[in-house]
């Protein structure tokens, strides 16, 4: 299965520095002065509910807010240099462009990336990717890069302070909701029917919930939901015992009625007034959007509703689900959709080269070179190299940047003594690997974890091992006849 691609993206993009921006004019400055000092009393912020009455189209309405995603050591090796949003997926994508082309294809067309983490990749990616065919101010993905600035002197401590930091930028439009997005999930969703069950049920907040998960990250919340969909209380802990295992659980509280508990998704649709009154006036201090806004704004008597979502969701969060993810995306068709697709960055690659390769149940992506060797059940990506009598199975191949010739290979080779090219050598074996971007794999070097090691860290060797899984680190170099 491929992803469907387009390299079509109608959408100016703006790298802005903020410290800038926010410097260069005095008025902007006293206009969005708040006072970030002010300490948190409870029962200060009485009749925060505001209800929202405008029904406006959602490019018009709405401005999207997507998290690159911080370090996450569970991602490490892959977030050793790149941030979660970054790390490349189903051979030709980026983690991020799935919430980016669900904005884009939900109409949603003020997108703000917010990154600080191992940024410079991403950055790069979302400006190369979403600009080009700018039409006008109105749309546009604009990465907004941690800064600091007279009156903070620290970086972004948490979502909920990145977003309270980098409120009067998204004062420059009118919106009346803003929808919160981490970048590093994979899923299909039309924001259009979130936003219009926000605006029906005249919601300050909405959290989108799953109906069923396992192997869910905790870190999103954990929602006590009533017969309404009303949130009740909101806890990043699991409960007890479902620590493993979190899905939908039904059960009869004290007063009688019904609840259940549901995973967050860390989606959120909230209101622009709602916004700005927890973040500058009610809890100026609050740090983390999960932890602390969502279950101050349910004790400050906000209505807070919770929107069910039951199609495919993979939370990348760990390599083994990153795994998982690259072998869905061979195993099944719900990420190609024309009326749907997925953008990406457009690039001028020649189509793939195949010799007398054999390949079956893989994704091949853009100027590969690959030669007679046998591909099973593996993600290839883009200007991968294969040389002859080489065997992949159930591995991900991320890839390269560039294009090395055998010449250049020698070259290198002379300084650093070695000649192994960029790729994968001849007769070398790979099964149940990942193999990151720029590796130079040798010839007759057998990837397969002949001793089914489960956890290892062999970083000064060129790779690690966990959940069972062999991850080549990016750049590294495994020299001819090694076996791991």
């Amino acid at each position: 299965m491929q992803i469907y691609s387009s390299s079509y993206s109608p959408y100016s993009t703006k790298i802005t520095n903020l410290h800038m921006i926010r410097s260069s004019s005095n008025h902007n400055q006293e206009r969005h002065n708040y006072n970030l000092k002010q300490i948190f009393v409870p029962n200060s912020c009485p009749n925060l509910s505001v209800s929202n009455t405008q029904q406006l189209p959602l490019n018009q309405s709405v401005a999207a807010i997507v998290f690159g995603g911080g370090p996450d050591s569970e991602l490490y090796p892959l977030t050793k240099t790149r941030s979660k949003g970054a790390i490349p997926i189903a051979a030709n994508y980026r983690l991020i462009d799935s919430v980016i082309s669900n904005c884009i294809n939900s109409d949603i067309t003020k997108i703000y990336a917010i990154t600080q983490f191992n940024s410079t990749s991403l950055n790069s990616h979302l400006t190369k990717a979403y600009s080009g065919f700018g039409l006008g101010k109105d749309r546009f993905v604009e990465v907004i890069a941690a800064y600091q600035s007279l009156e903070d002197q620290g970086w972004f401590q948490g979502s909920a302070d990145a977003i309270r930091r980098c409120l009067w930028v998204f004062e420059e439009f009118p919106v009346t909701e803003f929808l919160v997005l981490p970048g590093h999930h994979l899923y299909r969703m039309d924001y259009n029917t979130l936003i219009e069950d926000h605006r029906r049920s005249k919601a300050d907040i909405t959290i989108v919930g799953l109906s069923s998960a396992t192997d869910h990250d905790s870190g999103f919340g954990l929602m006590e939901v009533d017969s309404t969909n009303l949130v009740t209380k909101f806890t990043i802990s699991p409960l007890k015992g479902q620590q493993d295992s979190i899905s939908v659980e039904s059960r009869t509280r004290s007063d009688g009625t019904s609840s259940c508990y549901v995973p967050s998704t860390g989606i959120y649709v909230i209101g622009r007034e709602q916004m700005v009154k927890l973040l500058r006036e009610c809890l100026v201090q609050a740090k983390d959007m999960a932890s602390e806004i969502i279950p101050g704004a349910i004790s400050h008597g906000m209505k807070v509703k919770a929107h069910m979502f039951d199609g495919y969701w993979e939370d990348v969060k760990s390599v083994g689900a990153y795994y998982r993810a690259n072998m869905e995306s061979i195993k099944s068709c719900r990420f190609y959709d024309k009326q749907c697709p997925l953008y990406t960055m457009p690039r001028c690659l020649p189509p793939s080269s195949m010799g007398e390769a054999v390949i079956t149940d893989s994704i091949i992506g853009d100027g590969c070179i690959l030669n007679k060797c046998v591909i099973r059940g593996s993600v290839v990506g883009m200007r991968t190299r294969i040389a002859d009598d080489v065997l992949i199975e159930d591995s991900i191949i991320v890839g390269s940047n560039i294009y090395e010739m055998e010449v250049d290979a020698r070259r290198k080779g002379k300084e650093k003594k070695t000649e192994i090219r960029i790729g994968i050598g001849e007769k070398s074996r790979i099964r149940r690997a990942i193999v990151d971007k720029n590796a130079r794999i040798g010839q007759n070097v057998m990837i397969i974890n002949r001793d089914n090691v489960e956890e290892s860290n062999r970083e000064a060797e060129g790779y690690v091992i966990r959940e069972g899984i062999i991850v080549i680190l990016r750049n590294a170099v495994i020299p001819n006849d090694s076996i791991i």
